[in-house]
């Protein structure tokens, strides 16, 4: 059960007042948790990026070898003040990582420690600018795509799932959560078995993914057509990236206020913590590496899509 923890970090951050700090309030009673806090500024405004590190057993951390996993959550802005009052659907993103994190670090505390660490990050701004958008308007940033990829993809993370909300389209008509096929390096992989498995198993349904094309993997900036920033991780990275879009029937903005789900976002939650669980564990392959090698062998590298090209 995560809605408890999605509650509590959507109650904290539903303020004018929240900032990075507030977070790391979230996790005073953890103490094996790590949580830093960065105030960075930009043209439109500053933001705080948090990063918070839940260590394992035979995590890296420690000096052991398993696997260490991410958790990113995407955003322009939890908020769009003084335009607009209240935590936007953009947040969604933001909650789902810190709830998520929350729920490890409650769980290490009762006992349940994972075997590899999972580094988590995100951003905080309750007053970032909104930009025009086809077929909603989106939340902007006070900082720009490689600054955010910057504090957001930390070296560590040797597999990402990158959750942001995706409601601003007409290409996902359903409401709940659904997951995009692996990027890696330029490549866009079939969506992998084990993320499908797991999905099944978290929301007792059959699993729902998104389709994702060629621009949406290229960097912001570049003048092409994006459907958000759910894989702009995957610029700044060779480790397999992996979007959980919260999703909506209609075309939400992401700028529009009392447009967050609790349950759906509880829902991502229990998604990436049980994708942390088995793939620290060794248990859950984002992608074949033999097929990778395969296909790069076959047609190259295809690392120009993580650039802004000639």
């Amino acid at each position: 059960m995560s809605l408890k923890q999605t509650i509590t970090v959507f109650e904290a951050m539903d303020s004018a007042y929240v900032s990075g700090e507030t977070i790391k309030n979230l996790f005073a009673d953890y103490s094996d948790v790590q949580v830093t806090v960065e105030t960075v500024t930009g043209q439109k405004g500053s933001t705080d990026f948090v990063k918070i590190v839940i260590p394992g057993k035979e995590g890296k951390s420690k000096g052991g070898m398993a696997p260490t996993f991410g958790i990113i959550g995407r955003l322009g802005g939890i908020g769009a003040r003084p335009s607009r009052i209240g935590l936007v659907s953009d947040a969604d993103g933001a909650i789902a990582a810190v709830a998520s994190a929350l729920k490890l670090a409650e769980m290490q505390k009762q006992g349940d420690v994972l075997k590899g660490d999972v580094v988590i990050t995100t951003h905080i701004c309750p007053n970032a600018p909104t930009r025009p958008h086809e077929p909603v308007d989106f939340m902007d940033s006070p900082v720009d795509i490689l600054t955010m990829n910057k504090y957001e993809v930390t070296p560590e993370m040797e597999a990402i799932l990158s959750i942001d909300t995706t409601k601003g389209n007409k290409v996902i008509n359903h409401r709940g959560i659904a997951i995009s096929a692996t990027v890696k390096e330029g490549y866009i992989l079939r969506i992998s078995d084990d993320l499908l498995r797991i999905m099944e198993m978290t929301t007792g349904q059959l699993p729902v993914t998104f389709p994702i094309t060629m621009q949406d993997i290229t960097p912001y900036g570049n003048d092409l057509y994006h459907i958000n920033s759910i894989l702009q991780p995957c610029v700044a990275t060779d480790a397999p990236v992996v979007g959980v879009a919260v999703t909506a029937q209609s075309a939400v903005p992401g700028c529009g206020t009392g447009a967050s789900h609790e349950v759906d976002i509880a829902l991502a939650v229990k998604y990436a913590v049980e994708v942390a669980k088995e793939y620290t564990n060794g248990t859950c392959r984002f992608y074949d590496t033999d097929e990778f090698a395969r296909i790069t062998s076959l047609y190259g590298s295809m690392k120009v899509l993580q650039t802004l090209g000639k």
